[in-house]
């Protein structure tokens, strides 16, 4: 089972995908933002979670008090999943079915203060340092943070020019960098 952790809808439950993804578990999302919100980044923030898979990470940053949550996942199911927790908790997020780095290639409607990334373990690493350098080039506030979570045994993400790494945790399998425009 997959729960809200804090904020508005605390304690509430996601529905997650049969299979396909892999949800942040609950306790990864709740030092993972623990640390958010120590930075100061979580509340009134624009955020993107991208890869987001059941959408825990941006429907956690929405009860937290984000400003605005933009979800983009690939997968019809998945994103389609996303949109019925939303409406089931309440929580007004814009879900967009889609590449991220077809997304991430076009215009940014407005400027990202947090960026969350957690893709699929078997993404390459080619595919996310694409999406970091797009990320990068234009999406995110000077005062941004960037957070991408992958297993214990994935290598650092290469970080493009625009990005600079100041934080990794582990917890358990999970490994999680922070990063900030350079």
């Amino acid at each position: 089972m997959t729960r809200i952790v804090a904020g508005t809808v605390g304690g509430r439950t996601l529905e997650v995908p049969r299979r396909g993804t892999r949800p942040t578990s609950e306790r990864v999302r709740e030092a993972l933002f623990s640390r958010l919100e120590h930075l100061g980044v979580v509340s009134g923030a624009e955020v993107l979670d991208l890869y987001a898979g059941s959408g825990a990470l941006g429907l956690e940053a929405a009860s937290r008090g984000a400003a605005h949550v933009t979800l983009v996942e690939s997968a019809r199911p998945a994103a389609a999943l996303v949109r019925r927790n939303a409406a089931a908790l309440g929580l007004a997020v814009e879900v967009v079915t889609g590449k991220v780095e077809t997304y991430l290639d076009g215009a940014a409607p407005r400027p990202a203060d947090l960026a969350l990334l957690d893709p699929p373990y078997d993404l390459g690493d080619e595919r996310l340092a694409t999406a970091l350098d797009l990320l990068a080039a234009r999406w995110l506030t000077p005062d941004a943070v960037v957070v991408v979570e992958r297993s214990r045994r994935s290598p650092e993400p290469g970080w493009p020019a625009g990005l600079s790494r100041f934080d990794e945790r582990r917890y358990g399998e999970t490994r999680v960098w922070f990063a900030e425009p350079a």
